[in-house]
């Protein structure tokens, strides 16, 4: 009687070393600028440049390569185009090839400089609720930071010298910007204007110009692809906005993605003022993104004759919530299922925002003890165990 191996499929022979090609071998993790593993999958993820917003990824403490987020953002703020500079700017850092969608070469001159070192937080060190920098305890790197929202950011553990070459020092893997500054581009930059065509079709050209750019790169460079305000009357034609084009365009995104998965990322902003989430562009756009993010403005930043309109301009006032963050969607969830720590943790619960000079903050929302609750405004200044440290 016959007996075969159970494990070993019929008339399939294991493929030998020599048939491997160069472009099967995979691309080692630390070889790639600015890319670090998932402390939860071991998946290779870069920064938004925003720590905060890396915090909400899933745990994954940044943006899984080969994926996509979506920021959708109501009324006429620019809080989401704030992110998408941070984006940008720090894949320029990074050494990454950063394609720009239709704002041309004015947007990348508008990206923040770096924040002076002092206000560089170091990997031991983080601060407390009133601002004074203390050292924390080090535990294992881990878990480190995935307790809470906007605290999930893994602390940089790359700024370390190398023992081989003292003068040679690793890139970190986030910077600290600092918006009142702009950033002095490096001559080596690696920028791609993507300009939207007047004529034909929308938005094929970026499909066509984004792949052949990963085409003719190596294995090793990574591409950031920045797309601000998709679908605006103001940068793209009407025809950009129909079923047929647009969905067209996503299905090839989503294709560059799945086909290059350690080299490309995608963010993109959507008014949803002009295309609200029931629509059927803004539902097809969701469900084809990795991660889906929405910021709701407080309606007094919308009042000019408020006075909480100005509360940005005053230190005193910077940290307060200037909006609300909802997490519709996070990469590594939707179709490989894989979860991930603090997950459903940045679903749940209600989150704000606060954009300052040098920092985007996402941190849990609660409102404040009315007026006149003696006992709550007692409650609240109680010191609980959570204020203790050991």
């Amino acid at each position: 009687m016959a007996f075969r191996k159970r494990n070993v499929g019929i008339g399939r022979q294991p493929a030998s070393p020599a048939s491997l090609t160069v472009a099967d071998a995979p691309t080692k993790i630390e070889q790639l600028p600015g890319v670090r593993p998932s402390p939860l999958t071991s998946h290779p993820v870069t920064s938004t440049g925003a720590p905060s917003i890396d915090g909400l990824l899933g745990g994954h403490s940044g943006l899984a390569l080969g994926s996509s987020l979506l920021i959708g953002e109501h009324e006429t703020t620019d809080f989401a185009g704030a992110l998408l500079r941070y984006y940008a700017a720090e894949g320029i850092l990074q050494g990454h090839v950063v394609h720009v969608v239709g704002v041309g070469e004015g947007w990348v001159r508008e990206l923040p400089g770096l924040a002076d070192s002092k206000y560089q937080q170091k990997p031991d060190q983080e601060k407390s609720a009133d601002g004074v920098t203390t050292d924390k305890m080090k535990i294992a790197w881990r878990y480190e930071r995935l307790g809470q929202a906007g605290e999930r950011a893994l602390p940089d553990r790359s700024i370390s010298s190398n023992p081989q070459d003292p003068m040679k020092q690793e890139l970190p893997f986030y910077h600290t910007f600092d918006l009142t500054k702009r950033l002095t581009l490096p001559s080596d930059a690696k920028i791609n204007h993507i300009p939207l065509p007047r004529s034909g079709p929308p938005l094929q050209p970026i499909l066509a110009s984004l792949s052949n750019a990963l085409s003719q790169s190596p294995p090793s460079a990574v591409h950031r692809l920045v797309i601000p305000t998709i679908l605006s009357p103001a940068l793209y034609p009407p025809q950009s906005a129909k079923p047929e084009n647009f969905i067209r365009f996503i299905h090839g995104l989503r294709t560059l993605l799945r086909q290059y998965p350690s080299q490309l990322t995608v963010m993109a902003t959507l008014p949803l003022t002009l295309y609200p989430r029931g629509s059927a562009v803004t539902r097809w756009a969701e469900t084809l993104s990795d991660g889906v993010l929405e910021l709701t403005p407080f309606p007094h930043l919308m009042d000019a004759t408020h006075p909480s309109h100005y509360a940005t301009t005053t230190s005193a006032k910077e940290e307060q919530p200037q909006g609300m963050v909802k997490v519709h969607k996070l990469p590594l969830v939707t179709e490989r299922g894989e979860g991930g720590a603090g997950a459903g943790n940045s679903i749940g619960e209600d989150l704000a925002f606060t954009l300052s000079r040098r920092k985007f903050l996402v941190a849990p929302f609660s409102l404040p003890p009315m007026e006149g609750d003696q006992d709550a405004q007692a409650e609240a200044g109680k010191v609980t165990a959570k204020d203790v440290e050991f």
